[in-house]
């Protein structure tokens, strides 16, 4: 800090100051090991994202998707709004990976919008089973970004969850529907959002991640939405208010469980979406899932535990190693 003129020719009689600190980024706290925990909370926020889903359908009758999503991530802004201002204890903006904050936003974004474009013309149950191909995608792409192992009985886990999603879908026969493509990108979408998330993980808090996916999204919609804008009703922007308030808290869940677990662990168990979904689908549109849905499900879901129990054997495994290596063992 400069010192008032006045003072200015006491400046050899007085201790100088010491430099002011910049202020440093928020620091989040380290990973750890704890798959099953991660598990856990991956569990969670499939209820909260599910919920998110069904409204967004039923919304989407009355509403652009674009518009849709920008209610969504106005309420996102607004929630996240305390960590924006630098006199806030809960300021979280100072960031050390700007650009990988901004392309997780935009990767959320896109996840979002493409599976809401989806919604408008598929069954809840089945944009949802083509949105499971996300899992593929992560197993992929965490061996090249996040250098993780993926043996081959989690590949082949991985492929009997895919197995489930196409006997779901039946590409080829007359029920599959060309939209099916919008789920698809936005699978791709949200595989890069949990790659992204995965490699600021214990090094960004969550605070700081969710409020630039917040900006950034918000941002990129307030450009695309005068284009399409439709008057909206107090219900509609109820029904939009709860589409943000429940994606974001399944959104925080995410990021929370990301440090706990690798993301090839976590992938298959964001498949138990589908059975929420599926369930608030025939209460809300009464949707009654097929035979198809029924056995592409049962393989779902086996993937799911099946990779939790290679987990589990691996840890076994590797704490046993530890164990004989240890000479105080």
């Amino acid at each position: 800090m400069t010192p008032p003129p006045a003072a200015a020719v006491r400046l050899d009689s007085v201790p100088l100051p010491l430099p002011e600190k910049k202020p440093s980024a928020r620091k989040a706290p380290a990973r750890a090991d704890h798959p099953f925990k991660g598990i856990a909370l991956i569990l969670a926020s499939t209820v909260f994202l599910g919920a998110s889903d069904v409204t967004a359908k039923y919304l989407s009758a009355t509403l652009p998707s674009v518009e849709i999503a920008w209610i969504r991530f106005l309420t996102f802004a607004l929630i996240m709004s305390p960590a924006m201002f630098p006199g806030s204890p809960l300021f979280a903006l100072r960031t050390e990976r700007l650009g990988l904050q901004l392309m997780r936003g935009a990767a959320l974004l896109g996840s979002s919008l493409f599976f809401i474009s989806g919604l408008r013309y598929l069954p809840i149950a089945e944009a949802s089973a083509t949105g499971f191909v996300a899992p593929l995608f992560v197993t992929a792409l965490s061996i090249v970004f996040l250098s993780e192992k993926v043996g081959v009985r989690r590949w082949l886990a991985t492929a009997v969850g895919l197995m489930g999603v196409l006997i779901i879908l039946r590409p080829g026969t007359s029920a599959f529907h060309a939209a099916a493509f919008f789920p698809l990108v936005s699978a791709l979408a949200w595989a890069c959002t949990l790659i992204l998330t995965r490699m600021m993980s214990g090094r960004e808090h969550v605070l700081t991640t969710m409020t630039y996916s917040s900006i950034a999204g918000l941002c990129i919609l307030s450009v695309l939405v005068p284009f399409v804008w439709v008057t909206p009703t107090w219900h509609d922007i109820a029904f939009g208010v709860f589409i943000g308030l429940a994606s974001t808290a399944g959104q925080w869940i995410v990021v929370l469980a990301f440090r706990y677990a690798d993301a090839s662990v976590l992938a298959p168990f964001s498949y138990t979406q589908l059975l929420w979904v599926s369930l608030l689908g025939f209460l809300v549109f009464g949707e009654v899932p097929d035979a198809w849905t029924i056995t592409g499900a049962v393989f779902i879901v086996g993937s799911g535990l099946y990779t939790a129990h290679r987990e589990r054997v691996r840890r076994s495994q590797l704490l046993a190693v530890e164990g004989e290596s240890s000479p105080n063992a």
